[in-house]
């Protein structure tokens, strides 16, 4: 879809008002910039930028107070609510929405095991809803309709003292063992094909990132591990091939590699990102391996730590594994760029994430401080 921005005018502009106005974050009965205003010259103002960034910032997407369609899509799920409809998996076309993250929240609060509470209702999600059916006497259809509904509402919450994924994540990982030996791990290199990303004299983000996660994928791969990359040199897939992509592989971890670049001369450092929306849900696994690998970058390059955030974005909502983003560095700044074209620089940042997905997997008595673990390898 085409991105709105302040200034636009029309159809599109006007549904994004309807959409802000059911959220309360633009008058009720009004739209930005007048009661009776027509559809055609329903317009993007200041008034609407800011409910824009406004709920961009809550959902954890990007603020930038445009409407693409990653925030297109946010907010026609946020206008769902739990009832307002018949929730069924459907494997060609899953259900999204507010109302399946409220629907998968209630089903791990009660101990069921749904899956992430992402707001696609997958089939973890079915399964949970119909180990919920049988136990309360419900025909076990899979379907959440009326007769769920008020079971679920006279249900108190079963699981206490922590978020019940947690805990499951949690006891996986301990029991599957500290090696790599046989860890299926996804490297995805940004950018790539047409979307060389920022370029840095004749070198572009998309080659740097390429060369950093080849880096990456020989550490791994000389510890054990069994490392796919997304993408070639000179390929760029969509999004959505890349979530597939891992998912198909049945990886066991998901690591996007970006270098980030910003009109400000002080953006600078390095971030890491995860799945989560800021009010509970989140993978957890995913958050715990955004800090391992955003502190171990830090230790070895002296980069600026500009902390862990939780994200929706699809690159970490769609995939069904623990998914970080790693934005190592800013390209824009002097000082990072020059880091960042170092090859040994890029090399202490392949093993800062070989020290990272190692230390995930190792009991807490084994784990070593950040920035000391090195493992012998040939590369």
């Amino acid at each position: 879809m085409q991105i709105l921005r302040r200034g636009d005018r029309g159809p599109a502009v006007a549904d994004v008002h309807a959409a802000l106005r059911s959220l309360g974050l633009l008058p009720v009965g009004a739209s930005a910039d007048g009661a009776d205003q027509a559809l055609e010259s329903a317009e993007y103002d200041d008034a609407t930028e800011l409910a824009v960034r406004h709920f961009q910032q809550v959902r954890g997407l990007s603020v930038d107070g445009r409407v693409g369609e990653e925030t297109y899509r946010a907010l026609s799920e946020a206008r769902w609510s739990l009832g307002d409809r018949l929730l069924r998996y459907d494997p060609e076309r899953p259900m999204r929405g507010d109302d399946v993250t409220n629907l998968q929240e209630r089903l791990l609060e009660l101990g069921y095991d749904a899956g992430r509470a992402d707001g696609i209702l997958g089939p973890e999600t079915e399964a949970g809803l119909r180990a919920f059916q049988r136990d309360y006497g419900l025909t076990s259809d899979g379907t959440c309709g009326p007769a769920t509904m008020r079971a679920l509402r006279q249900l108190g919450r079963k699981v206490t003292g922590g978020r019940p994924q947690l805990l499951r994540q949690s006891a996986s990982f301990v029991e599957s063992g500290p090696h790599l030996i046989g860890r299926r791990i996804v490297v995805d290199p940004g950018h790539g094909g047409d979307d060389t990303g920022f370029a840095a004299g004749e070198t572009t983000e998309a080659d740097l990132v390429f060369d950093l996660a080849s880096r990456i994928e020989g550490r791994l791969a000389a510890a054990g591990a069994t490392v796919y990359l997304t993408r070639g040199r000179s390929q760029g897939p969509a999004l959505v091939e890349r979530t597939a992509f891992a998912n198909d592989a049945r990886a066991d971890l998901f690591i996007s590699l970006h270098m980030d670049a910003h009109s400000s001369e002080h953006a600078r450092g390095v971030a890491s990102y995860y799945y989560g929306t800021g009010s509970g849900a989140s993978s957890t696994v995913g958050e715990e391996f955004a800090s391992l690998v955003r502190r171990e970058v830090v230790a070895r390059t002296g980069m600026l730590d500009l902390g862990s955030h939780p994200k929706t974005w699809e690159l970490l909502r769609m995939t069904r594994m623990p998914a970080v983003r790693l934005d190592c560095g800013y390209l824009s700044h002097p000082v990072d760029r020059l880091l960042l074209l170092d090859a040994r620089v890029r090399s202490a940042i392949a093993h800062a994430v070989l020290a990272a997905v190692q230390r995930l997997y190792l009991p807490a008595e084994a784990d070593p401080p950040t920035g000391t673990f090195h493992l012998p390898t040939k590369v």
